[in-house]
Formats: C-alpha cells, structure tokens, sequence
C-alpha cells in the first residue's frame, strides 16, 4: 500500500469513528441516564456507569482524531503508521467498545477488557515515538 492509500484509508476510518464517537457522546449525554434509570439500576451504579460511558466516548474523540495527524506524518515509515493506525483501531474497540457494552449491559466483567484498549494506545503512542526518533533524516534536513 502506498503512501498515499494509506493515509486516504486512515482518514476514511478516523472519520467513521469521529461521526460515530458523536454519536455515541450525543446517546450518553442525552438518553442514557434515563436508559440506566429505566434498567431499576441503584442512583449511585447509575453515576459509576454515566462515568465510564464518559471515559469512553472521551477517548475514543481523541484516538479518532489523532489519527487524522497519524495520516498527515510524514516523519515515521508508512509501516510504523499502519501498525499505530491498527493499534489505535483497536484500542477504541476494545477500550472504548467494552466501556460501552459494559454501561449498556450493566456486566461488570466486560471491564476486564479494557486495559487491552489501554494497552493498545500506548504501543500505538510509543511506536510513533520510537519511529520518528530513529527515521533518517529527509533530504532537506541535511
């Protein structure tokens, strides 16, 4: 894949997951207090679980924009930006998607999950790092 596929491909995904994080974000600000309320959940579950869905949708806004700066690199190798792009794929999923589904289902377990996510984005972060610290220098760095 080349350069430019690639970035295309990334920007494409960090927009499905920017419109989704919105909408996601829109359903936990505005339908799923009364959603938790409805399950006969205790008020104190009902604010740990509005939390979480929060922490979610928090991160998962930022890993979906950061990728849009991921696909403008142009300091790390296109290898090193398709691992950090499938890293931070997966981290919203496992990260964020568990923070969803154990909100909505209310199973606790599901939190179990979510260091992997956690876990993902600092490979994916760390990587980045790594590659533009030991990428050789363009022509016009001299």
């Amino acid at each position: 894949m080349n350069t430019e596929s690639l970035s295309r491909k990334i920007v494409f995904v960090a927009g499905l997951l920017g419109g989704l994080g919105v909408l996601i974000g829109a359903f936990g600000a505005h339908g799923l207090e009364d959603y938790l309320a409805g399950r006969s959940l205790a008020p104190e579950l009902v604010i740990k679980r509005l939390g979480q869905f929060d922490v979610g949708a928090r991160y998962h806004l930022v890993h979906a924009v950061a990728m849009l700066g991921l696909a403008q690199l142009t300091v790390v190798s296109d290898r090193a930006k398709a691992w950090a792009f499938v890293l931070m794929t997966a981290g919203i999923m496992l990260f964020s998607g568990s923070l969803y589904l154990l909100v909505i289902t209310n199973t606790a377990w599901l939190g179990a999950i979510t260091p992997l996510g956690g876990v993902s984005w600092i490979i994916a972060w760390f990587l980045i790092a790594i590659a533009a610290a030991t990428a050789k220098p363009l022509p016009i760095d001299g």
